[in-house]
């Protein structure tokens, strides 16, 4: 069970901001790990404000607890999954004019979308979870 899982958005928005490299939120993670947290957690937007692909990409090869990718229900976001293989994906909701999420997930809303999204990445071995409201 994860006790601890530290989010390093916060990390890739300051980079973001810089126009740089730096800081680098994957290695913000590993230090995270090599402190004793239970496991890394992302969240890969539409609009890749914060964390990239390629921040997900390089987590999946170095986090070696586990790797929780917060993402929208987009069929963007599920091809994107499906192929990094995260341990767990966390539905969120999106939207484009706020800062961070504000709220969780409708799940009336896109309830006829659900079972089909779950099952696809349960297929593919990922543990999936909803931050609904």
């Amino acid at each position: 069970m994860i006790r601890l899982s530290v989010n390093v958005d916060k990390v890739a928005t300051l980079r973001q901001s810089r126009g740089g490299d730096e800081p680098d939120p994957v290695a913000a993670a590993v230090i995270c790990e090599n402190a004793g947290a239970d496991g890394i957690t992302v969240h890969l937007r539409a609009d890749r404000r914060h964390i990239q692909e390629r921040d997900v990409r390089l987590l999946r090869e170095v986090v070696h607890t586990e790797l929780n990718l917060e993402m929208a229900a987009t069929d963007e976001m599920l091809r994107f999954a499906l192929e990094v293989r995260p341990d767990q994906c966390t539905l969120v909701p999106e939207r484009s004019e706020e800062l961070t999420t504000e709220d969780g997930l409708d799940v009336l809303a896109v309830r006829d979308r659900l079972p089909g999204f779950i099952g696809r990445l349960k297929d593919a071995g990922i543990r999936v979870s909803i931050f609904s409201k």
